[in-house]
């Protein structure tokens, strides 16, 4: 199947822009969750695990992601949730309630004990309440996450100028750096606020031919507009192409944005990644209707 889209309407400057598909890489496990997972779950099997436990919270797509691998690779799997309140909420979220469908344990902490998660604390209390289990960390970014994003890119993208991203965790563009060209350069577009994006990609990126183009986070992560809410709707119209509202449609808006305010060189060739995440529009669309704010339609 190929994941390369082009898109031809509107486009200044003899501008050339090229959505790399990678939502549909798998109908359930879905763009960068399918390639942070690939090799941990390699590695899970090796080392003889057969239950995975992570941490998300109540519209998590690494949740879903893990549950849905768990379930394909025969893993059993346990999510820790942030967000005690949600133990009587399952049946009417999306996320949790197909997580759960798909086997995974649901385990609900307060959000006090769950920004501890890390802590030795907390990890001796899952040692003691699980036994062998192999942790993927939040979001699943760590060294075989980022070997697996490495993969995102192949041949027919290196004559692209520009690489584009959501960034949430650090893991995709970090994978992506790693594999650019060196007459590449890779943008970032951060899905929340805060300084310590940079710090985190410096961990695994190995080159740096990137930048993180900040202002496009729609009041931080978890958070939409109506403007933003419009600009989804608008462009699955005219391309057919359906976006999350927190990753990737909030990239797309920046580098649209970008191109229609000349940011971009005449004649660039732009790739921009779709990190998947769609299975979070229906729980999206709940908080929207809560709200009297316009819907995703698609």
């Amino acid at each position: 199947m190929p994941l390369n889209q082009e898109i031809v309407y509107n486009l200044p400057n003899s501008i050339t822009l090229v959505i790399k598909r990678e939502d549909l890489l798998h109908p359930y496990i879905s763009g960068n969750k399918f390639r942070k997972l690939k090799y941990n779950l390699l590695e899970a099997k090796a080392l003889g695990y057969d239950r995975l436990l992570t941490f998300g919270g109540a519209y998590s797509n690494h949740i879903a992601a893990t549950a849905a691998a768990g379930k394909e690779m025969r893993f059993s799997t346990i999510g820790i949730i942030r967000g005690e309140e949600l133990a009587t909420k399952i049946a009417d979220n999306p996320t949790l309630s197909l997580a759960k469908s798909d086997g995974m344990e649901l385990q609900f902490v307060s959000r006090e004990v769950y920004r501890h998660k890390d802590s030795e604390v907390f990890q001796a209390f899952i040692k003691k309440k699980f036994g062998n289990v192999y942790v993927l960390p939040e979001g699943g970014t760590n060294a075989l996450a980022v070997k697996g994003c490495e993969e995102i890119l192949d041949e027919k993208d290196s004559g692209f100028d520009y690489l584009c991203c959501a960034v949430g965790t650090g893991g995709t563009i970090s994978g992506i750096i790693n594999v650019s060209g060196a007459s590449q350069t890779v943008m970032g577009f951060p899905a929340l606020k805060g300084s310590f994006l940079s710090d985190d990609i410096r961990k695994f990126a190995k080159k740096d031919n990137w930048k993180l183009i900040k202002g496009y986070e729609f009041g931080g992560y978890g958070k939409v507009t109506s403007e933003l809410v419009q600009f989804l709707n608008t462009f699955y119209q005219q391309t057919g192409i359906p976006l999350d509202p927190l990753y990737t449609g909030k990239m797309l808006y920046g580098v649209m944005d970008m191109i229609a305010k000349n940011q971009f060189p005449a004649g660039a060739k732009i790739l921009a990644i779709h990190t998947g995440g769609l299975q979070g529009i229906r729980g999206m669309n709940q908080l929207l209707l809560q709200k009297r704010m316009p819907t995703i339609n698609y």
